[in-house]
């Protein structure tokens, strides 16, 4: 019995490793991004939180969201999460990749100079346009919106320049226009705005884009918000963006992705210039495939071991509740029938020499002819000598002794049938 409990404990422990998830992993990288981008900074805070929870998180600094999906896309790159946006990822391509959540809204930002007034973006025809560095998401973003209003490099010039550097030439007349795709306080897009000598673009045909790309989403940028007392902007402007996401290879453990989307809402909830207070994080689709863990704990909130255990605490918990499950599985019943079977066990020592008794007492009454006493007493020798070896509880010892009164009644049966026979008495 017990070498029965032992292997099907081994095989429930067996089975729960085998089945559960590892335990995450302590240390992190994260891609983030320029260092003179928004993602950049919202790394720094990532970093700070997730270390008072024991998880080390490297980041390393990339060209920015294009950039970012690549490392996601390769397993052997090193990055395990990673800042990108809506309109970036390629299909099949980025299939092994899930958004952990959506953080904020991102616009498209065309500023220029110049006394015209632009509404549309194929007007930057034969302009000199700075759009972003390889790999960045400014880059990404725009390639596809140039293709669709007729802007190739026979009548635009696009020059690859980050944030910082696509201000100054601005500012300084190298390009006649710059574009930006980041929130509303990334330096460069902050510094632009209060320039008198900048204008920014208006999308007279936002709408539209929604309705041809489902990442993208009309804003409205109120007269005045950036700076009400000098009425910046000075009237309301129509933004085409998309949302920045955290994504993961689907691949990412579930622990990590509820520690991160906790995190994520610590830094994003708040209103912004576009956002609602509480409308991030989300979990709603841009493109990329959401991941079912962040959904979930975005829906139903941490656990209750989550909830009031420290982190590294709470993973060892659930581990350890998610193997000790299958073991009350199988020692609960297991234990609950034990006494009947210990019952079975003791009176099974004892009845199973009641049927070789039953058969010899058969025989002695029923035998006719030449009598087989000797073998009738071997045999019965043999059953008491084996029942007098027989360790039963205290509980059954009435029921041995009940057995041990049969032998001898037995014995008497059998020295009545050899009497009548013995030597100087009457046969009958």
């Amino acid at each position: 019995m017990a070498l029965l409990i032992f292997g099907l404990v081994v095989v429930a422990v067996w089975a729960s490793a085998h089945y559960l998830e590892p335990a995450p992993p302590r240390r992190i990288v994260l891609a983030s991004g320029l260092e003179d981008g928004l993602p950049h900074r919202y790394a720094q805070r990532y970093i700070e939180i997730l270390a008072k929870a024991g998880v080390k998180v490297e980041e390393r600094m990339t060209s920015g969201a294009g950039e970012n999906l690549q490392l996601l896309q390769d397993s052997h790159s090193g990055v395990d999460i990673a800042f990108t946006q809506g309109g970036v990822a390629r299909f099949p391509e980025a299939n092994n990749v899930v958004m952990l959540a959506s953080l904020y809204h991102v616009p498209m930002w065309i500023f220029y100079s110049g006394s015209d007034t632009l509404n549309q973006i194929n007007e930057l025809r034969y302009r000199r346009i700075a759009v972003g560095v390889d790999g960045s998401g400014a880059r990404a973003f725009s390639e596809p919106l140039f293709d669709l209003n007729g802007l190739t490099s026979g009548n635009v010039t696009m020059l690859p320049m980050s944030n910082n550097g696509a201000l100054r030439a601005l500012q300084s007349g190298d390009v006649g226009a710059a574009i930006f795709v980041d929130g509303t306080r990334n330096q460069a897009v902050w510094t632009a705005l209060h320039d008198p000598k900048l204008k920014l673009l208006t999308y007279d045909r936002a709408d539209a884009y929604h309705r041809l790309f489902p990442y993208i989403t009309k804003l409205t940028l109120p007269a005045g918000v950036i700076d009400f007392a000098h009425n910046i902007p000075a009237k309301d402007v129509a933004l085409i963006a998309t949302k920045e996401m955290l994504a993961a290879r689907d691949d990412f453990h579930p622990a990590l992705v509820a520690l991160l989307v906790d995190a994520a809402h610590e830094i994003h909830a708040e209103a912004g210039f576009f956002e609602e207070a509480g409308e991030f994080p989300g979990t709603t689709h841009v493109d990329l495939r959401v991941s079912p863990d962040a959904d979930r704990h975005k829906r139903f909130g941490p656990s209750f071991i989550y909830r009031y255990l420290p982190f590294w605490v709470a993973t060892m918990a659930e581990r350890a509740i998610i193997i000790l499950l299958p073991l009350a599985a199988i020692l609960f019943p297991l234990f609950n029938y034990l006494p009947q079977f210990l019952r079975w066990r003791a009176r099974s020592r004892i009845y199973r020499w009641y049927g070789e008794l039953a058969l010899l007492e058969r025989d002695v009454a029923t035998r006719t002819g030449a009598l087989p006493t000797e073998t009738w007493l071997a045999n019965l020798d043999r059953i008491e000598r084996s029942v007098a070896q027989i360790r039963t509880p205290a509980g059954f010892a009435s029921e041995a002794y009940t057995l041990r009164e049969h032998i001898g009644l037995v014995r008497r049966a059998v020295m009545a049938r050899i009497a009548p026979s013995a030597p100087g008495l009457p046969s009958g």
